[in-house]
């Protein structure tokens, strides 16, 4: 990973509390703790346009002021670890290279919002990923950097690493909170907001790892630093997890606004050699697909979602010509169709038709009016369904239809005896 706010990631031993603390490492916090009241470090994190890195781009800032400041109930920190979403893989290095980064980050967030005791839910397959953040936790404690009377401040912080059990869904923060309490991990109905009631009842912020990594560089530096990068509306930089035909795959820090090709073709070295672009997803699986004409799009929150897609992630999937979308968009809705909790009918019953009918497409046996029959099933999820799983799986569909709609009524025009699929009849 290339560094600007996360310098020095690639550090030998960066995980061991003393090489992470000769490098800066919990300067931020000890500057918090003794300097700046949690009021004031709730305004820092707005001043610095930090936006939710796991998907949504929340402000951040604003997430942590809807907390209220007197609470009957704990107020809870929860780490959103389940990075699940397909092409993202950018927590997974933040957390093997340089845990105590995000120790710190949730000491931060922890402060400002005024919790004593935090959560980081781990996917359940991050076995060694879990070990790493344990030992971290360990050593930061037995330092007095965690745990009780942090640094002599006389605030306390409880840390609790918590493995999932590998669904999808529980990467929906209300699901996740369901599965933390024991529950079976589904989504909440929102009213009310965790930010109100969320763990146990109590006030709760959910938010990304790569979120809470960039907090103690706005403590450190100040929001201005911050600032520098990126643009005015997506400030600051962006993990991308770049995977596919590439070159040099793998995750790139870069300021937000910096330009697909530029990413694609200067950073990741292009194409492998017999591979030509056919198609990009540029947020992970759940946004809609772009083809080559797309290449120039900055990729910040704003300029992504004026060309129809959503930054999201930051997963940005490549195909080659090699690729069949339609055999593509099938293993993606295969995949939504297994991770669909089952709590709402359009989810439920649409996840499994968008998979029976893209799969006798692929199979060759695709039907006149099947790409209206999708398109109409995507209409029947997007907006309607209990949590943004429904959106997640009818995007790729509707998307990928739009785009490479003559590689879909091929595969049925061949299934039709050569027929268009205006003109063929029904089988």
């Amino acid at each position: 990973m290339n560094d600007i706010v996360f310098k020095g990631i690639d550090t030998p031993n960066l995980r061991q509390l003393a090489v992470y603390e000769a490098n800066g490492g919990y300067a931020a916090v000890r500057k918090a703790l003794k300097d700046i009241k949690p009021d004031e470090l709730i305004e820092m994190v707005k001043q610095s346009g930090l936006r939710g890195r796991g998907g949504a781009g929340f402000p951040t800032g604003m997430k942590w002021s809807f907390v209220p400041k007197v609470s009957a109930e704990p107020k809870y920190v929860v780490v959103n670890a389940d990075e699940s979403e397909p092409g993202t893989f950018k927590d997974r290095e933040l957390m093997e290279k340089n845990p105590h980064q995000l120790l710190e980050g949730i000491i931060l967030a922890a402060w400002a919002i005024g919790s004593h005791k935090s959560f980081i839910y781990i996917r359940g397959e991050f076995a060694h990923i879990a070990k790493i953040l344990e030992a971290a936790a360990l050593e930061a404690e037995a330092r007095g950097y965690l745990g009780k009377n942090i640094f002599g401040s006389g605030f306390d912080l409880d840390l609790v690493i918590h493995r999932g059990a590998g669904a999808y869904i529980c990467g929906e923060e209300t699901a996740l909170l369901d599965s933390l309490e024991g529950f079976r991990g589904q989504p909440r109905l929102k009213p009310p907001f965790p930010a109100v009631k969320g763990l146990y009842g109590g006030p709760t912020i959910v938010n990304n790892v790569e979120t809470l990594s960039f907090v103690p560089f706005i403590v450190n530096e100040g929001p201005a630093a911050f600032r520098k990068f990126g643009t005015e509306k997506s400030p600051g930089t962006k993990i991308f997890s770049v995977s596919g035909p590439v070159k040099k795959p793998g995750n790139y820090e870069l300021p937000l606004g910096t330009p697909l090709r530029k990413l694609l073709e200067e950073i990741c070295g292009g194409m492998l050699g017999g591979h030509e672009l056919l198609a990009v997803i540029p947020g992970g699986s759940s946004v809609p697909v772009w083809n080559k004409d797309y290449l120039d799009v900055p990729l910040d929150f704003e300029s992504v979602a004026a060309k129809g897609s959503l930054l999201g992630s930051g997963g940005v999937i490549v195909m080659s010509s090699k690729t069949s979308m339609v055999a593509a968009t099938l293993n993606l809705t295969r995949f939504y169709r297994h991770e669909s909790c089952g709590k709402c009918t359009p989810c439920r019953e649409g996840t499994y038709w968008m998979e029976k009918v893209l799969g006798r497409i692929h199979r060759g046996l695709g039907m006149p009016g099947d790409l209206e029959l999708l398109l109409d099933l995507c209409s029947t999820l997007e907006g309607r369904s209990f949590c943004a799983l429904g959106d997640a799986a009818a995007m790729p569909v509707r998307s990928s239809i739009l785009m490479f709609r003559d590689e879909y009524e091929a595969r049925i025009r061949e299934a039709a005896g050569g027929k268009t699929p205006e003109t063929a009849g029904s089988r």
